[in-house]
């Protein structure tokens, strides 16, 4: 049997948790069980670290795509002025705009209005029309009657399913293996594919393991 994860844990650190968060992870334990997450102290505080930035402290469903234009160069350099060729005044504070702009045409995002439709959600922020098909993939492989994220995006931040597509996600791209090395910058990368907000996450590391360790 592995740790359990409890609600009052979970509060300890993230006090403002949403409601839909705060219902997954009271009736999560088999998700950490049968990901294998919940085997050591050292995953479930790596998992939990992750998630914790990205969803910021279990507040957050939906990628913030509301930047001033001040902001805008500083996120993506080299898509706005000085250095890139778009004028950051036309995409400032307007979100889905900005959303087709940086998103579309890539990561599975074809149609005119996907890279809004398919912007981060949920604890692990799912982002880009091919990986919400590949959560409908791995999950149905457990759950046949798994929604379709592509169709149904917003049930990526569901009580239902919000903790089973992050963990799926965790699990997929090899991260309990990650975390068993301690290996934070592997994590970051897995999950982000870079390094940002590394120093967040290893802050969060460090309060995790405090109360999973």
């Amino acid at each position: 049997m592995g740790l359990i994860i409890t609600i009052d844990q979970i509060l300890h650190l993230a006090p403002n948790v949403r409601s839909s968060y705060r219902e997954a992870f009271q009736n999560g334990q088999d998700i950490f069980d049968n990901s294998g997450i919940s085997t050591t102290g050292l995953r479930v505080a790596h998992f939990m670290a992750q998630i914790l930035h990205e969803s910021g402290g279990l507040t957050i469903q939906f990628e913030n795509l509301n930047y001033s234009a001040e902001r805008l160069p500083k996120v993506w350099p080299s898509r706005f002025q000085p250095q890139g060729q778009l004028d950051p005044l036309e995409y400032a504070h307007n979100p889905q705009k900005l959303a087709n702009e940086v998103y579309g045409g890539r990561m599975g995002n074809v149609a005119q209005n996907d890279g809004f439709t398919y912007r981060g959600r949920g604890l692990l922020q799912l982002t880009g029309k091919e990986s919400y098909d590949e959560a409908t993939k791995i999950i149905r492989n457990d759950f046949p009657n798994a929604p379709d994220f592509v169709e149904s995006p917003d049930e990526v931040i569901s009580a239902r399913w919000c903790l089973q597509v992050a963990v799926s996600e965790w699990v997929a791209k090899g991260c309990n293996a990650f975390a068993d090395q301690d290996n934070i910058r592997a994590i970051t990368r897995a999950v982000n594919g870079g390094l940002i907000g590394l120093a967040e996450r290893t802050e969060w590391a460090r309060r995790t393991k405090a109360v999973w360790m």
